[in-house]
């Protein structure tokens, strides 16, 4: 029973081996989200898309499925129906701009495996910065100096992400990622803005302003409509139609946040900055290395090429390989984390190919086997021939870690000869 159990347990680790590998993605350090296998990369944050959806979407619904058949009426035409249908497609439009800013990576860089060599950091470094002259990890200084446009422009040390973050780049606490230009983190569209995904938010802020620059526009025509045909004031038209006045007040509530958010906006692209830049550093009271003007700005922000993506959350995690030795007298198999918490203590073992190890297996289990049979070859004579062979065993057990094993082992054959 106990071999079958042994042999159940290689075969259970053998086909953890034969597993297929894990995405990367699934190994993601980060906090975001994975949808539809890798595809979509969200924040932490996520559910308050849902939220966000439903004030873009609840009142279109009620836009095309109130107003616009009260604008049909009034107006004895086909009015109401190209009124609804331009609010329906626009609504579906930003609705494809928002899953283009949440759903997608905002610039993430890869975070390094160990921290960049001493070496090659350069005379540009900041020393002073660290706290009493420290450094961190593996003596690498806080700070480097970039020359960007001719002005020098200092990086921090990632010490998350273990590397020097690129000009414009910061650490977003909330996805625990570093994002390449980083604006800020949305929590409206549940993700980082940065250098992949800002078009696409300046897009979705700006054109739901239009939008609800759009549904007040026609609450009002609906209502003076109102007032006219019926030759009443303002009170009496809001009772005819209580939806128009729901969506105006609606609608110049949020002009006043996402107008506001995209007048914002269009100050930063026009100036060449960042969120993050224009509350921290202030560049109006001193030179902005990145402002080549207002016209190469916005070509540069919102009409030049997005950048592939520097991560393939779908790609298969590289795993080091380590080989797997079984012990013939405990019927066990070494673990690669054994083998690694045997290297972190220093002991130094001898890498021994395969074919190799097979072999000495196999030569040990004979002269194991022979000598608890009791059957020497001719030319071992003696106890003293056998206690020979156990030394040679117990120097090749102890070599490949198997010494407790087949120390053990012996004892028990001394006892039983020694009782004999």
């Amino acid at each position: 029973m106990q071999g079958k159990a042994q042999l159940s347990d290689s075969n259970r680790r053998i086909m953890e081996v034969d597993a297929p590998p894990r995405r990367v993605y699934q190994a993601w350090k980060g906090s975001n989200l994975f949808f539809l296998g890798g595809r979509l990369i969200f924040g932490p944050d996520v559910r308050s898309l849902v939220l966000t959806v439903c004030l873009i979407v609840t009142p279109v619904i009620f836009f095309a499925a109130a107003v616009c058949p009260q604008l049909g009426h009034e107006f004895h035409s086909q009015i109401g129906g190209w009124v609804a249908s331009v609010a329906v497609i626009f609504t579906v439009y930003i609705l494809v701009v928002l899953l283009l800013t949440s759903g997608r990576d905002p610039g993430i860089i890869p975070r390094n495996a160990h921290p960049p060599e001493p070496e090659d950091i350069g005379e540009s470094s900041n020393l002073p910065d660290w706290p009493g002259g420290q450094h961190g990890s593996a003596g690498l200084p806080l700070t480097r100096d970039v020359l960007v446009n001719g002005i020098s422009v200092k990086v921090k040390y990632c010490h998350t992400c273990m590397l020097y973050r690129p000009p414009r780049c910061s650490h977003c606490s909330i996805c625990n990622n570093c994002v390449e230009r980083f604006d800020h983190h949305c929590p409206w569209v549940g993700q980082c803005i940065g250098k992949r995904n800002y078009r696409f938010f300046f897009l979705f802020v700006s054109s739901t302003t239009l939008l609800c620059i759009y549904v007040f526009a026609f609450c009002w025509v609906n209502l003076k409509r109102i007032m006219d045909m019926h030759e009443c004031k303002i009170g009496r038209a809001l009772l005819k139609s209580p939806i128009s006045g729901l969506l105006i007040m609606y609608t110049f509530i949020a002009v006043w946040f996402v107008g506001g958010l995209t007048s914002f906006h269009l100050y930063l692209v026009s100036t060449n900055q960042t969120t993050y830049e224009n509350f921290r550093y202030r560049y109006n009271r001193k030179t902005n290395p990145y402002n080549l003007g207002v016209v190469q700005n916005f070509i540069d922000i919102l009409f030049s090429r997005v950048p592939s993506s520097k991560n393939n959350f779908r790609a298969k995690v590289k795993e080091d390989s380590a080989a797997f030795t079984s012990s013939l007298s405990m019927g066990r198999v070494l673990s690669p984390a054994k083998m690694s918490v045997d290297l972190e203590m220093g002991m130094k073992r001898q890498a021994v190919a395969t074919e190799d190890l097979e072999d000495l297996h196999s030569q040990i289990g004979s002269a194991m086997g022979l000598e608890r049979c009791g059957t020497e070859p001719p030319h071992f004579v003696g106890r003293k021939g056998c206690s020979e062979i156990s030394s040679d065993i117990e120097a090749f057990a102890e070599e490949f870690g198997m010494e407790r094993g087949y120390s053990e082992r012996n004892k028990i054959e001394r006892r039983t000869n020694d009782g004999s």
